[in-house]
This record gives structure tokens, sequence and C-alpha cells, in this order.
């Protein structure tokens, strides 16, 4: 039985589930077997709280995703303490569709915490590469050089259980006044540990948001250490208080220099999975709700419509 993507998408996802087609011989028909791509096109699944696993799997199948950055974290698709039963079922939803998981989002910032291992093992049983590591924040009653001083034993340690399990935390440059917004302080966290097993989760839509001008410096810093990438865009705008404010759009649609990057991108010969994130307004999906006000339509239309920006990205500079 075979169904076009006008179908899928005037039907909704669960409109497929309740067929009893299987999502390896739904994504089989549509797409074919899928090699292991060099830059697998994820969706940060924050945006698909509203939706089991299967239904993602084949939502992500139908759109042509190469795989989910699946939330483990405390109000994730899995819960951390649940990690070791319910990742390898959302894995399975995901591969039996046809795509798959190269990297997770997490909460881990601590590595003598217990969920930490047991969430590293079960990744990497699943053959999970890499994750997103949780943040850390400036202590103000200490200097900015006492704060990473502190945090060089985190990186240390988290280095050594990465090691142990050969999985890769990624620390993502979030924009404001955490650990990572400056950028260059992931360089002094970073400069002594080994890129195989941590290092960074670099987005350019916050180093943007930092550095609107002065970025590249800070990517070609930190590049022996992007292992994967998020891609989003914005814009600053004043509210009804002449405030700036930023407001997060669709790709192409805002602020980030995306020739610019993808061309920096492509001369540092970063290889990495790469997580598009759903921030601006989706009736409430970008914050994860489960009840979102915006139709499963025009949610998978945007998806959709990010994903072709992206893919003509890499298209146009041969990546």
């Amino acid at each position: 039985m075979m169904y076009s993507r006008r179908n899928f998408i005037k039907t909704g996802v669960t409109g497929i589930a309740a067929t009893g087609v299987s999502g390896n011989v739904f994504a089989s028909e549509l797409f074919g077997t899928k090699s292991k791509p060099v830059r697998p096109i994820h969706v940060f699944t924050k945006c698909l709280q509203f939706l089991n696993y299967q239904e993602i799997a084949e939502l992500l199948a139908i759109h042509g995703f190469d795989g989910a950055d699946l939330t483990v974290r405390p109000g994730g698709q899995v819960l951390p303490e649940n990690v070791a039963t319910d990742l390898p079922k959302a894995v399975k939803a995901l591969r039996d569709a046809g795509v798959n998981s190269y990297m997770i989002t997490t909460s881990i910032n601590n590595p003598d915490d217990k969920l930490t291992r047991s969430i590293l093992k079960t990744m990497a049983e699943l053959g999970i590469r890499y994750y997103r590591m949780g943040y850390l924040d400036y202590n103000n009653s200490k200097t900015i050089s006492e704060n990473l001083e502190a945090h060089k034993s985190t990186f240390e340690k988290l280095e050594k259980v990465n090691r142990e399990f050969g999985v890769h935390g990624g620390y993502q440059n979030h924009s404001g006044r955490r650990v990572g917004g400056p950028v260059w302080d992931l360089y002094t966290l970073l400069k002594d540990r080994d890129p195989e097993f941590i290092g960074v989760q670099y987005d350019i839509r916050h180093a943007t948001v930092e550095g609107a001008i002065s970025w590249p410096i800070g990517m070609k810093l930190l590049a022996p250490w992007i292992k994967t990438t998020d891609i989003k865009d914005f814009i600053w705008e004043k509210n009804e208080k002449g405030t700036w404010k930023i407001k997060n759009v669709p790709l192409g649609e805002g602020m980030v220099d995306f020739k610019a990057y993808f061309e920096l991108y492509k001369s540092l010969d970063i290889e990495a999975p790469v997580s598009i994130h759903y921030e601006y307004d989706l009736g409430g999906a970008e914050h994860g709700h489960l009840d979102p006000k915006m139709s499963r339509e025009e949610i998978f239309s945007c998806l959709k419509k990010d994903l072709q920006f992206l893919k003509k990205q890499f298209q146009q500079f041969n990546l």
C-alpha cells in the first residue's frame, strides 16, 4: 500500500499508524534503505512531544529526515530514569521506519550522577555516538577565571566516562550568561581535552546572537571539537515596551548569514550530525507542549520547509 507525501500531510501521522502498515515497510516503499549519511539531518524532537515514538519515526521517514535528536532528559521523550527500557523502544521505532538517531539531547553535566552512566551505557549499546550535554552556570561570587578552573574538572571527568563508553559529549554554545555563551570560554575548558570524546555542539544561531560579526573567530577556535551542530535562525525586534528581544524564525528568514556559515563550515571540513531546532511559533509545540494550538499539518509543513532549506544549502555548497 503506497502513500504520497501529500496524503501523509493531509491524513496526519496517526492516520498512517492506524492503517497497520509497519514503519519499515512504509519507509522502504517510499525511500528504500538508507546508508549512513556523512552529515545526517535530525529533528530536535522537543517540538514533537505530542507524538509517540512510532508517529515521530513515520513523520521523519515520510519527509526525508535522517534521524531524530531525541530528548533524553527530564520532561523529554525519554525520561532519564527509564532510559534502559524506553530509549531502545524509541530507537527501534525509528529504525523500523528507515530512519535513525545518531545524536540525543540530555541534561548530563555531572559525571558522578548515577543516571549519567545509565544514559551513556544505553546509548552506546544502541550505537548512538553523540549526546548534547546539560548546561553549566557561572557563580557570580567568583571571578570568571575561578569559574572556569572549577568547571575544568567536570569536563575532564566527563571525557573519562565518555571514553569508557565510546561516546562523545558536546556542549552547546547557548547564548546568554551561562558557560558557553561567549564561545571562547569553551576553548578554555576543552583545549586539553580529547575531541573524540568531548567537545562542542556548535549552534550558529546562538553564535550570531553573541557575535554578529566576530562569530567566525570563535568557530575557527573551536573547530577541532565541533562534532555535532544545531541550526536555527532569528531576528531582533522591539517589543511593546521598546525593548529589543530575540524572535526565532524559520531558516533563511532571519539574521544568520548562512552563506558565510557554510563557506566556513566547508573550509573547516566539518562532518557532523546536524539537529534542526524548531523554536519559532508552532502553537506551543516549540516549547514541548503536548496539546499545541497549531494543527499537525501546519507543524509538519514547517518541519519540511526548514529541511528543504538546509538540504538546498548542502547542495549549494556541495556538502
